[in-house]
């Protein structure tokens, strides 16, 4: 039996986001508990000519933990959390924190109902990884996590003090989050066209991309954030100095007909839109064709 108090750390759901981390951990002599779905006996980060091994392996089955974690990194999709309720019923305890390493705005709300005892820290992650063909992650720029300014995301800042991962604490999360979100939003639309980061550049997108962001931001600013006007253009720009092959996580699952994230990077839009009765007509087209291409039928 292996217990989770082996390690003060775990982290669930090793796929690229989580395996970065895993990797920053590993190098300060903090290697955490592996949780998730396949078995492997070590992760791999390329950065750049460095390959970093996170040791593993990888387990499979919560019911084989005896232990909680002080610390849980929950690094899966929001379309995967009611799957890992075991591994959270296993690992939080009362003292345990759970960092949500997940798009969107509502991460303490969608996981707080599957880690009662614990405390639920939402984090911005601003970094772009993705995984290869042979199950190795490659980290393509800094690592970055923002968090809210509570004891519990001290307890994250800790963990992660002198790694590879900057831990940025700001009184601002809100507004963090929310340019996030917009940013996943707007990267939607290289889901709907199977095309990667370098069409950002044709004029017409760029008019179409610039356009959802200003809804966005209505919404964002409607919802408490503070954002400036100048903030739409600083992502379009963002995209279009990216690599012409860089990717996002949506159109990787799209590329492998797996559920979308559709709902919390697009469809909140429209859903607290409404609430605000702020008008979302590029929402309202894009969030149906996300969500069929997701879930069909046809």
């Amino acid at each position: 039996m292996i217990t989770a108090t082996d390690t003060s750390i775990a982290i669930v759901g090793p796929g690229a986001i989580g395996t970065t981390i895993a990797a920053a951990l590993h190098e300060a002599g903090r290697t955490p508990l592996l949780c998730g779905r396949s078995s492997r006996e070590a992760l791999t980060l390329l950065d750049g000519d460095r390959r970093v091994i996170v040791p593993g392996p990888v387990m499979t089955d919560p019911a084989r933990l005896t232990g909680t974690a002080d610390l849980v990194f929950l690094a899966i999709k929001a379309t995967q959390i009611e799957a890992t309720a075991p591994w959270l019923a296993s690992l939080c305890g009362p003292q345990t924190v759970v960092c949500v390493l997940q798009n969107g705005v509502e991460q303490v709300e969608q996981v707080t109902p599957h880690a009662p005892p614990a405390t639920v820290v939402p984090a911005v992650v601003w970094f772009p990884a993705q995984a290869q063909s042979d199950g190795a992650v490659r980290l393509r720029g800094d690592a970055r996590l923002s968090l809210p300014d509570t004891p519990a995301a001290h307890v994250v800042r800790d963990a992660l003090d002198q790694t590879r991962c900057a831990v940025e604490i700001t009184a601002n999360f809100k507004a963090e989050a929310w340019r996030k979100l917009m940013q996943n939003a707007v990267a939607g639309l290289m889901a709907l066209t199977h095309r990667r980061s370098g069409m950002y550049t044709r004029p017409d997108i760029a008019r179409l991309t610039l356009a959802y962001l200003h809804e966005c931001l209505a919404v964002a600013r409607a919802e408490g954030a503070e954002l400036g006007d100048e903030v739409p253009q600083e992502i379009l720009r963002k995209f279009q100095a990216s690599a012409a092959d860089m990717s996002t996580s949506i159109l990787t699952d799209r590329e492998a007909s797996r559920p979308l994230e559709w709902d919390v990077r697009n469809g909140v839009i429209a859903r607290r839109g409404r609430i605000h009765g702020i008008p979302t007509p590029i929402s309202d087209v894009v969030v149906p064709l996300l969500a069929a291409a997701s879930d069909g039928p046809g």
